[in-house]
């Protein structure tokens, strides 16, 4: 390897580390929507379409309300696994891909000479299989600093300090769960990784090779393509981070506030069944759509605040 490469790959995991660190009290505020917690009551207000309902805190709201029980410091909670993780996860990926990749994979992208659609085909379907194979290590490896940073973020919910750690954390899960602990909501997260990124890779294939002739425009097919299959397989995000808080000894994954899941698809079918497979989807703008009452011709939320869902 070049000295150029490692350089680059330095200040890839560099940039890496920067991005999670500034993004995290947002992604610390949407786990805790997406395993149902939502303490600020909501209020009454009216959709864009005039119609009555109740408005929950966006996603900067939810932050500030962290920081004003926690501090500065306590947005970042959960931040050196997930750092850990996401480290451990792009270090796989570049592994798994020089190994995978061949070395002059790009001659025929340099060739004056048009590939044909069988060979177009042929480098699509390469590219796939390698993007599963990377995508699919690196979710495995990281699992266990995922489900780590995501328990540190559910003890909001409970106030608790069992996971104050990496190493603490580490021994309390192996008491908790045991060995399949560390893998807790593993299925789904995959399942919903793959799934995006067939989806994603099929949609802008199909489009760009089919549908779109204008080379300008072919550029911003792939990033468009992947945020719809995010949108489409999001619940699968959600019933993971629930799965990776369940029995955890968390109040969180407690019954009362969230059963005790005996799979993620029973984790799926309840959260189906209260239309909550989509919580924290939008950040932004955010109705409640739980159980409510009607007083003086408003609906109004149960007095239950905490254990609210959306």
């Amino acid at each position: 390897m070049s000295k150029q490469n490692k350089e680059n790959r330095w200040s890839n995991y560099a940039i890496r580390i920067i991005v999670n660190t500034v993004s995290h009290p947002l992604e610390y505020a949407k786990v805790l929507i997406q395993i149902g917690y939502e303490p600020i009551p909501p209020r009454p207000a009216k959709t864009l379409f005039g119609k009555p309902a109740l408005k929950l805190p966006n996603i900067f709201e939810y932050v500030k309300h962290i920081k004003s029980v926690d501090g500065l410091s306590g947005c970042y909670v959960g931040l050196t696994p997930k750092i850990c993780g996401n480290l451990l996860s792009a270090v796989t990926t570049q592994r798994l891909l020089d190994y995978l990749e061949p070395p002059n994979d790009d001659d025929d992208e340099d060739s004056e000479e048009e590939p044909t659609e069988e060979q177009k085909r042929a480098k699509f379907i390469r590219g796939v299989k390698c993007d599963v194979i990377t995508h699919t290590a690196a979710i495995i490896v990281s699992q266990p600093f995922h489900v780590i940073t995501i328990r540190m973020m559910a003890q909001f919910v409970g106030r608790e300090t069992k996971y104050s750690g990496l190493f603490g954390s580490v021994r309390e899960i192996y008491q908790q769960n045991g060995v399949l602990g560390f893998f807790g909501g593993l299925v789904p997260r995959l399942l919903g990784d793959i799934l995006s990124l067939l989806l994603a890779s099929s949609l802008t294939y199909a489009i760009n090779h089919y549908i779109i002739e204008e080379k300008e425009l072919k550029v911003y097919t792939s990033a468009t393509m992947t945020f719809l299959a995010t949108a489409i397989t999001y619940p699968f995000q959600v019933v993971s981070n629930c799965m990776s808080v369940t029995n955890s000894g968390l109040m969180a994954g407690s019954p009362k506030f969230m059963p005790h899941y005996g799979t993620w698809v029973d984790c799926w079918s309840d959260l189906s069944s209260r239309n909550q497979l989509k919580r924290g989807s939008s950040l932004l703008i955010r109705y409640y759509v739980g159980p409510s009452i009607v007083i003086g011709g408003k609906a109004l939320p149960f007095p239950k605040s905490q254990s609210l869902t959306s």
